[in-house]
């Protein structure tokens, strides 16, 4: 009899995915902690003691297949630590009624189970400083601050005083920087430094149905979370569907339903996101401005890559925002996806966009290194826009290979390369720099559709109307490109291809044409 329970319990643990030790499948459900499914009573309470039960034992978690779990206005998050399947299962993820208290809780928080610690020893970093004097039990993401400095001092409708210089880089045990995470700052002064631990092992979380019903708040900028949000190193997400119900005439601006932070190593694939209803409010400068709302954020971190990823409503469609934001992060990937935007708010150093299709908002870029652009449909107003409100600063190198531009997606317009402003009068915190060398290879520019009187695409928009003589004066000078590189580029339209509509200003650009 024995024999018979032991094969029965076998063939459960296959046809339902669990680990089998000894005579019992382990995995730690949602029912078996009070979880009822019926995408009326609210679970929430139910799902964090399940995963709090699967951590304290180092279980994986399974969602009970064709469940509705219902989240409402409940406190607390469901902390993740173990692989979790949440199989063909659907999350209602109420925010109609959620209190002010309570929106700014995620729903799930990946995590590790390393502490992060506190470097009190280093007192100063240089910029592409190779080695930090001291020793980790393990490899590591290093954040780290200087509270005397500011940068990205931000122009325009969204005014503000700038952020404290921060940075994220990655470190060996014996303090060996990444080469692919460089310093990008001086730290004269090191206010702060936290280890984050990089876990040795992926965790998985895959599958999941989410629909959130979006919250009715007054449109200002108090966002909300109610999401996933992941802190820890090598993740992988895979299979997951959110789509958003409720919008109205107003409601307050989201964070991100997956937001990726203080990491390194995460992987977003085989998933649909939704972008959020574009609300607009009174900006810091006093003007309207439309808010940013996010259903994918980066912020700290680094090698984060979404694959094989689209959006439910069409990417042309400007009543959305743009679906992905970041800050302060590096090596981001996109590869094969469908979005509204690709965003590098506070900078990004190196980034790469694959395989993909952009749309109405773009690429907006600014920050380090090195950005490669290749294989990739653009259809937004630039092929790529240094975002003015940041200086249009990218010091590095950017990539352009076997593209295609469609300038506002066929709508009649005019068509630039490479967009931006910056009028020298303004001090972001940083010297500002345009890429210095720019290498385009097998661009194709959709500009057929273009008005009676259009001279054709320019590599550079009018970044400056005001510098057209050598009187001009730029307290804070604006460092242009060195150097473009063109090859095998098509221009529908059949024109040629000028260099701006400020040639002075872009005098002594080298523009070299390979046959």
């Amino acid at each position: 009899m024995k024999k018979i329970i032991l094969a029965a319990t076998v063939f459960l643990a296959i046809l339902t995915g669990g680990v089998l030790q000894g005579d019992t499948v382990k995995f730690v459900t949602y029912g078996e902690h009070g979880a009822v499914g019926d995408g009326i009573t609210d679970d929430f309470e139910a799902i964090i003691k399940a995963h709090a039960a699967a951590n304290e034992a180092g279980l994986p978690v399974k969602a009970d297949a064709g469940k509705t779990y219902y989240i409402g206005d409940v406190r607390g998050t469901a902390v993740i630590q173990t692989d979790t399947d949440w199989t063909d299962a659907r999350f209602i993820i109420d925010d109609s009624k959620v209190t002010v208290e309570n929106r700014s809780h995620h729903i799930f928080r990946i995590s590790s189970k390393l502490p992060s610690s506190r470097i009190t020893t280093i007192a100063s970093l240089k910029k592409s400083q190779p080695k930090l004097d001291m020793s980790l039990p393990q490899a590591a993401l290093i954040d780290v601050t200087d509270n005397t400095t500011r940068r990205f001092i931000r122009f325009g409708a969204n005014q503000n005083s700038g952020s404290v210089q921060s940075d994220i880089f990655v470190v060996d045990k014996d303090g060996n920087v990444d080469i692919s995470t460089p310093i990008i700052w001086d730290f004269d002064t090191v206010s702060s430094m936290t280890a984050y631990p990089i876990d040795p092992e992926t965790l998985t979380v895959k599958g999941g149905h989410f629909t959130r019903i979006a919250n009715q708040a007054e449109s200002r900028y108090t966002y909300y979370a109610r999401g996933i949000s992941i802190t820890r190193s090598n993740v992988a997400v895979d299979g997951i569907y959110h789509v958003i119900t409720g919008e109205g005439e107003h409601g307050a601006p989201y964070g991100g339903f997956i937001t990726v932070s203080r990491c390194t190593n995460v992987l977003i694939q085989n998933s649909i996101f939704s972008g959020h209803k574009t609300y607009v409010t009174i900006g810091s400068a006093g003007t309207p401005v439309s808010m940013g709302t996010y259903d994918l954020d980066v912020n700290r971190a680094n090698n984060v890559t979404f694959k094989n990823c689209k959006q439910t409503n069409s990417i042309h469609d400007n009543t959305y925002w743009g679906i992905f934001g970041s800050n302060f992060s590096k090596n981001l990937t996109f590869d094969t996806v469908e979005f509204s935007r690709f965003d590098a708010h506070q900078g990004v150093t190196n980034a790469t966009i694959k395989n993909s299709v952009l749309g109405h908002q773009g690429i907006n870029l600014i920050g380090h290194g090195t950005f490669l652009l290749e294989n990739t449909k653009v259809t937004g107003g630039n092929l790529i826009n240094l975002r003015s409100d940041y200086g249009s600063t990218f010091e590095g190198e950017v990539i352009i290979r076997n593209s295609e531009f469609l300038p506002r997606n066929g709508v009649q317009s005019d068509a630039v390369l490479i967009g931006g402003n910056n009028s020298g009068q303004h001090n972001f915190g940083y010297t500002c720099y345009m890429p210095r060398k720019i290498t385009i290879e097998g661009l194709i520019i959709n500009d057929a559709n273009h008005s009676n009187n259009y001279q054709g695409p320019k590599i550079f928009a009018n970044f400056n109307n005001a510098n057209r003589s050598e009187d001009y004066v730029q307290p804070f000078p604006y460092v242009l490109t060195e150097e473009v590189i063109i090859k095998d580029l098509t221009i529908k339209s059949g024109k040629l291809l000028i260099t701006s509509t400020n040639p002075f200003m872009f005098r002594n650009v080298k523009v070299t044409v390979l046959r």
